[in-house]
């Protein structure tokens, strides 16, 4: 398998169980956290996507570029344009809301920590693992540090 697509499946399947999470989290949960959490499963969301279409994306990367999107369609909301799109469509409204909350804005940050962290944990190697950094023909370059 192209290594390109074995880090695709695993950002594809990030995805959906991120929506499904989000999906279940609106439909059971009210309040604080069902509002906030959704929130941060957003970011979570568009980080995974941002996994999805570049596969090598640093953690960090991908959080800001998830958290950037997100703080962008939230200021969005500060214009009339959202409110509108959610009006006649049920996807622009999840996509995009509706009205401007400032709280929303410190949850898309969490859900960006919080997806670097699963990403960062997920991209290392399982405990044991022959290390290929090297290994001519493995595509991993040795370990920078002085040379004997």
């Amino acid at each position: 398998m192209p290594p390109a697509l074995r880090s695709r499946i695993p950002a594809a399947l990030a995805a959906v169980v991120t929506v499904a999470a989000g999906l279940t989290l609106r439909a059971t949960t009210d309040g604080w956290f069902g509002g906030y959490g959704g929130d941060a499963l957003y970011t979570v969301l568009v980080h995974t996507l941002i996994v999805f279409v570049v596969p090598r994306v640093a953690p960090v990367r991908a959080a800001a570029g998830a958290l950037a999107f997100s703080w962008a369609v939230e200021l969005a909301q500060l214009t009339p344009v959202p409110a509108a799109l959610s009006e006649a469509s049920t996807l622009a409204r999840l996509v995009l809301g509706s009205t401007f909350g400032a709280a929303d804005l410190v949850a898309y940050a969490a859900g960006a920590v919080l997806a670097a962290a699963a990403h960062t944990l997920l991209r290392r190697e399982p405990a044991g693992a022959p290390r290929t950094a090297g290994v001519p023909g493995s595509g991993a370059s040795p370990a920078a540090g002085p040379r004997p």
